[in-house]
């Protein structure tokens, strides 16, 4: 037995009380606004004794002229739990619902010395592609100098 299973979520509820597992603290109306986007899915890891110890979120995206694909936005484990097989499990789930909800392919991005990203992504059968670029606007209110 792995000893978690996968739920996606669909009470705010839910992330909130996972907030361990993101970078910041979940807050209910983050959490309620993620869920009621369209195309928007998050799966959580949940432990026997129902704590969460994984998370993946992702959202669905479509352009005119290709097939329905999931972005992969976030993946993160429980240190405690990390190398048990629950980031590719969570992989697993989420390819299910790509896959379900009629994507032709997922993607995501990390950094390119993230080992550990790179070794779970390549063991869930992703390609890594090394010469993508990911082009970052962080603060669209202010306006660029010049």
């Amino acid at each position: 037995m792995a000893g978690w299973t996968v739920v996606q979520v669909t009470d705010p509820a839910e992330l909130v009380a996972g907030s361990h597992l993101f970078d910041g603290p979940v807050s209910p109306e983050g959490a309620a606004d993620t869920l009621a986007r369209p195309g928007h899915v998050v799966l959580l890891a949940r432990a026997p004794d129902g704590r969460d110890v994984g998370f993946v979120s992702g959202v669905e995206m479509r352009h005119p002229d290709k097939d329905p694909e999931l972005f992969l936005y976030e993946l993160g484990v429980d240190e405690a739990w990390r190398r048990r097989g629950v980031a590719s499990a969570l992989l697993a789930a989420l390819r299910d619902v790509a896959l379900a909800r009629g994507c032709r392919g997922m993607w995501t991005g990390t950094e390119s010395d993230n080992a550990a990203a790179l070794a779970t992504y390549r063991a869930a059968g992703a390609e890594i592609d090394d010469e993508s670029v990911f082009v970052v606007w962080d603060d669209l209110e202010d306006p660029p100098a010049g």
